[in-house]
């Protein structure tokens, strides 16, 4: 039995080979988490890289005091916190200008998503991200980063008809914002499941003169039934058929659906084009916080070791 043992040991204890292409990719990754979640998090030093960025979902009935709370104890651990902030929840300007102040005055906050946000029909006077970002308030305030949101995909949502005139339109008029903002800004995209309808969008954004860096959104491992039910709720377009496919085998619906193939393929084409204009990973921890920091743990070698990792007793 303590040979067994031992030998359990050290093949625990046997370096994982790190795929360099891929722990390149995952060099300043960024995680979403949400008041909710984060409670259940101890500390995050644990889990994630010095520096990483933690956006902060902010979900319609979330009081704007736990949004903060959570961002001074992320921004207290150390780490970048970007809180979103969804137009459509927002009740006013001098709304928007009192978040910004809790957030500024409480968690030090100088970076936020800035989105139409999740519900179908506006709660007060603001529709899209770009009413946000044309009140000044985010400049006045001297946010450093502003990030917009992108869609891989096709989004019915904000093309009704398929396609994508409404979308690039957004882009275009975000893209002629960030000209006269100090603030840096990128995209940060809606999860998918395949690299290639990814490769085509950075493409014809990149062909359309878009030169905004992309942060790729990512979910992160999580069971198959709930990747599933989340990707229907978030509208993922083509690539959803490849979580379908792997729905067919029954042997693997009760395994995690690990991100390991669209970010090896991406990784691979970002190592072949280094021009390629995605520029970060963020990840939807769809299955968990730990469980996805753990998959990056174990799959991004050095670009992925915890501030304060923990050591096996």
């Amino acid at each position: 039995m303590a040979l067994l043992n031992f030998k359990k040991k050290a093949a625990e204890a046997a370096p994982t080979t790190v795929n360099p292409e891929l722990e390149a990719f995952l060099q300043g990754y960024s995680i979403e988490i949400m008041p909710r979640t984060a409670g259940k998090v101890d500390d995050f030093r644990t889990l994630l890289p010095e520096g990483t960025r933690v956006y902060i979902a902010h979900i319609d009935g979330t009081p704007i005091e736990d949004m903060v709370a959570t961002a001074r104890r992320v921004k207290a651990e150390g780490f970048d916190v970007m809180p979103h902030f969804p137009a459509r929840i927002i009740k006013d300007k001098a709304t928007l200008e009192n978040w910004i102040a809790m957030y500024q005055g409480e968690a030090d906050v100088k970076q936020g998503l800035i989105l139409a946000g999740g519900i179908p029909k506006a709660q007060g006077d603001f529709t899209d991200s770009m009413q946000l970002l044309d009140t000044g308030l985010f400049d006045k305030a001297g946010f450093t980063h502003l990030n917009v949101a992108g869609h891989p995909e096709p989004n019915l949502d904000i093309d009704p008809k398929g396609g994508r005139t409404n979308t690039y339109a957004a882009l275009d008029w975000k893209q002629a914002y960030a000209k006269r903002t100090d603030a840096k800004m990128a995209l940060a995209t809606q999860f998918c499941f395949e690299a290639q309808p990814v490769i085509e969008w950075a493409g014809e954004l990149a062909e359309r003169g878009m030169n905004l860096p992309i942060h790729i959104g990512i979910a992160g491992p999580a069971k198959l039934q709930t990747m599933i039910k989340f990707a229907i709720a978030c509208g993922v377009g083509p690539s959803l058929k490849v979580l379908q496919k792997r729905a067919k085998d029954v042997s693997k619906l009760l395994l995690p659906h690990e991100p390991t193939e669209i970010l090896t393929d991406l990784a691979a084409h970002k190592a072949a084009n280094p021009d390629f204009n995605i520029e970060k990973v963020h990840f939807f921890p769809l299955g968990g916080i730990k469980t996805n920091a753990t998959w990056a743990i174990n799959n991004g070698g050095e670009s992925t070791v915890p501030v304060n990792p923990v050591k096996d007793v």
